[in-house]
């Protein structure tokens, strides 16, 4: 375990680890400063969604996600680090400061979660009908509830209004040209190198779910899995406010309970699209009998061992995501 405070290379790759991160349509919307004892995180708004996510809801959390990675990353290699969000109000896309503090208290823990975050990846398969043990989602709503937030488990019968929801935020899409040359752009064979969804993360074909799952609009390269979601957990992230702020921890939170996930063993596939429209928000808050604001909807199941899943996606490149302003480099 080291005591000494971290150079600024070692301040780079943590940023550069951090592009692990998940992120809407693996656009990668931030940018990383690094400087001598510090990190600083940016909005990245040249790949935002301007029309599915108009606010920067979904970019902020995609950002949170990569916050959070970091701070996994510098635990990994031996630092705590405390976060500053939103540090100047006069750089609303300065989202915020990352500072390593003292040694690392578990380092075997920090290691294995590191190892999580390189395993971690979007499986969106149908799952096996085999539940998630009680004890696993204990732990992912541990994780999440560490940042203040909470994760609510739809009840068997709340599902068939989130599928009604999920439905709804899909036929909403395909009534809206924009918003699929938007998702076209991201996915399939001709997203900008680095980034977005490739064929073969998308199913060949629906899978046989009850909530269905996003429409890509083309079928890709990965086959759907001969299960359903009938075993699967659906949860939904939430928290009291719908402000940046919230957005970014909503981002934290998000990767802190999908790298307990990956850990455990189960799968992951986030739903964005229902988050994305206002109506279905409303939907969610209903769900959550108006208790708070909805941030993310997540399914969680265990995967078929014996067919793995898609490889990780591509990333851009550190040169596109990471800068060291100052310091030894």
């Amino acid at each position: 375990m080291t005591t000494d405070n971290p150079t600024a290379p070692q301040l780079a790759e943590a940023a550069r680890a951090a592009g692990l991160a998940p992120s809407v349509h693996n656009t990668q919307p931030w940018r990383w400063l690094v400087h001598p004892d510090h990190l600083e995180l940016y909005a990245d708004r040249s790949r935002q969604l301007p029309v599915a996510d108009p606010e920067g809801r979904l970019l902020t959390i995609s950002c949170g996600a990569a916050l959070h990675h970091a701070q996994v990353a510098l635990a990994a290699e031996g630092w705590r680090s405390t976060v500053t969000p939103l540090p100047d109000p006069a750089q609303p896309d300065l989202l915020a400061r990352v500072i390593p503090t003292t040694a690392t208290e578990d380092p075997n823990a920090a290691l294995r979660r590191f190892q999580a975050a390189q395993r971690r990846h979007t499986d969106r398969r149908a799952v096996t009908d085999q539940p998630v043990p009680p004890t696993a989602l204990a732990q992912i709503r541990a994780a999440v509830e560490e940042y203040g937030l909470n994760l609510h488990v739809f009840r068997p019968e709340q599902l068939s209004e989130l599928a009604v929801a999920a439905d709804r935020a899909e036929r909403q899409a395909a009534s809206q040209p924009e918003l699929l040359a938007e998702l076209a752009y991201w996915t399939g064979g001709q997203q900008p190198a680095g980034t977005g969804i490739p064929d073969r993360a998308i199913p060949s074909e629906p899978p046989h779910t009850h909530v269905p799952v996003r429409d890509f609009g083309h079928p890709g390269e990965l086959a759907p899995g001969a299960g359903t979601d009938r075993a699967a957990s659906y949860a939904v992230l939430f928290g009291a406010e719908d402000t940046p702020a919230s957005w970014l921890r909503a981002g934290q939170a998000a990767a802190a309970g999908w790298l307990t996930a990956t850990e455990q063993g189960v799968a992951v596939l986030p739903f964005s699209a229902i988050v994305e429209a206002p109506g279905t928000r409303a939907v969610l808050r209903h769900l959550l009998a108006e208790l708070g604001q909805p941030y993310l909807v997540l399914r969680l199941g265990l995967a078929d061992p014996d067919h793995p899943g898609p490889a990780p996606t591509d990333r851009l490149a550190a040169a596109q995501t990471v800068e060291i302003v100052g310091g030894d480099q």
